[in-house]
């Protein structure tokens, strides 16, 4: 018998089970982010906001954004109330597992502040994400962004 018959069916068993719970731990503290982009800013103006689609498979709080286009990020949500449109800074922003969290122009959204340099139709932002759940644990993604003239 050959060796590759005798070790064969169990490696293989074995390396399928692994990967399985591979796959299973990798998409459990999954998170996606797509859509994004951000919106070119005028001249003179040191203000500008980024937006993005953030997909988490679990519970979990977007807790600080770093960048190499703004000194300072916050994170905020726009409400319609009494015929008014309000802005509000919010510590964090909540994920819910598995529904997807639109920042778009009217809604939730990143805030720059103190700009570092014009940003161009064309050019790309660098971001990076702070994320935390409810363990405790904390996860960074880095996202590159279009910078766009406007809404795709």
């Amino acid at each position: 018998m050959s060796l590759l018959k005798k070790i064969g069916l169990p490696l293989l068993s074995a390396m399928f089970i692994a990967s399985i719970l591979i796959s299973a731990c990798s998409k459990q503290d999954s998170i996606e982010i797509k859509n994004q982009w951000v919106r070119a800013n005028n001249d003179g103006q040191d203000v500008s906001a980024a937006y993005m689609t953030i997909v988490s498979n679990e519970d979990t709080s977007l807790i600080k954004i770093d960048s190499d286009v703004a000194d300072v990020i916050e994170i905020h949500s726009m409400s319609m109330e009494n015929g008014v449109m309000k802005m509000r800074m919010l510590d964090t922003l909540d994920l819910i597992a598995g529904k997807p969290t639109e920042l778009s122009p009217g809604g939730f959204h990143l805030m720059l502040f103190d700009l570092k340099k014009p940003l161009a139709a064309g050019k790309e932002a660098h971001f990076t994400l702070h994320f935390k759940n409810k363990a405790g644990q904390e996860k960074t993604i880095s996202v590159t962004s279009p910078i766009k003239a406007e809404a795709p």
